[in-house]
């Protein structure tokens, strides 16, 4: 089932490229109104009370941000927050910010929680799991190396696109990501070499913070990321559940 999120902040299931409206939130009860796809503007598919996001979790990716653990690799997953305020919608316009001379995109498999979840063991962990989504965690790469925390560097305004929709039936363990630019692949990366798979990460997470239903978990980004400009289209895609595409613009004096 594909959740959408819509226009005035509506919800509903899309069906054969109709969007058939559900009342009571994600996955509520359907009623009979219906939207073509192509007539309504999708809005990032979650409303989080907080985004829990994991670095470095893709062993060739640590290795191109030049973090070489050898065969010593991190025993915890490496944790950070995300502000809400940084979500974007689908094909809604990036502003490219004056303070940064490095923006760069990070396209990965995102976690929409559906039960509150509070010290759940591993195997228990996808039962709390609404369903998955797409994400760009866009990053100030020189704000990330000079500022004290990674606040600015990724929490900025519209610095995460989330979308185009939920989908609940996926399989998190078999999941291919892929990032282009331009209409060129950037990024090519499969959950299978996740360092820290999903139902690990919710499940650590949930020791210690309680996640609750509608916060987004983002899983890591695969090697290849890399420098945007402004003029450039990023589509951000994950077999079995659809593309998010946005430009970035030059940022408005």
């Amino acid at each position: 089932m594909k959740i959408v999120r819509f226009n005035e902040g509506r919800w509903g299931v899309l069906e054969a490229g109709r969007i058939v409206y559900a009342t009571e939130g994600p996955g509520g009860k359907r009623v009979g109104e219906r939207f073509q796809l192509e007539s309504v503007e999708l809005l990032a598919p979650a409303t989080p009370s907080k985004i829990v996001a994991v670095g470095r979790n893709y062993v060739a990716h640590i290795k191109e941000m030049g973090h070489d653990f050898g065969d010593d690799l991190p025993k915890e997953p490496g944790l950070f927050l995300v502000a809400p305020n940084a979500l974007a919608n689908p094909d809604e316009p990036i502003p490219y910010p004056t303070w940064t001379s490095e923006l760069h995109y990070e396209g990965e498999l995102a976690v929409v929680i559906g039960r509150r979840m509070r010290r759940v063991p591993e195997e228990d962990a996808l039962r709390f799991v609404l369903g998955y989504t797409v994400a760009n965690d866009l990053t100030a790469r020189d704000k990330q190396k000079s500022d004290l925390q990674w606040v600015r560097a990724k929490s900025a305004d519209k610095f995460l696109p989330l979308g185009p929709w939920i989908e609940t039936e996926l399989d998190p363990y078999h999941a291919v990501v892929r990032t282009h630019v331009n209409g060129e692949l950037r990024q090519e990366g499969t959950t299978e070499d996740l360092l820290f798979p999903v139902a690990r990460i919710l499940s650590y997470i949930s020791t210690f913070m309680t996640l609750e239903p509608g916060d987004v978990v983002l899983t890591g980004t695969p090697e290849g990321v890399g420098p945007l400009k402004p003029g450039d289209v990023v589509e951000v895609s994950v077999e079995g559940i659809g593309t998010l595409r946005n430009p970035i613009v030059g940022e408005e004096a």
